[in-house]
């Protein structure tokens, strides 16, 4: 039985692992000003970094946090989710491969 690529239904693993995933990935680039300043930071502090860092580790955690907590956040990260994968059934490609295969000028 084949998919339908415009199906909109979510399986357990995409709504709690999947999607998770990318909201991750995208927080992280979205608060790259706070993840700079925490790992700069810990590279600095050594083994003392759970005491120095915690000003640097506290607005990390905030500006990841008010992404997760975001409904309009999730929505954008489920969105880009099911595009991918009806990307997927309808070409077979994974958008990994897809990026990587992009054609070069001749």
């Amino acid at each position: 039985m084949a998919l339908d690529p415009a199906d909109q239904h979510l399986r357990h693993v995409e709504k709690d692992i999947l999607i998770p995933k990318i909201m991750r990935e995208k927080a992280k680039e979205r608060c790259s000003e706070q993840v700079q300043d925490f790992t700069k930071c810990c590279k600095n502090s050594g083994v003392l970094m759970v005491v120095k860092c915690r000003k640097e580790n506290s607005a990390l955690k905030e500006c990841l946090t008010a992404y997760y907590n975001d409904p309009a956040f999730h929505e954008e990260c489920k969105m880009e989710y099911l595009k991918e994968r009806e990307e997927f059934r309808k070409t077979g490609i994974p958008a990994k491969e897809r990026l990587q295969k992009v054609p070069t000028s001749m």
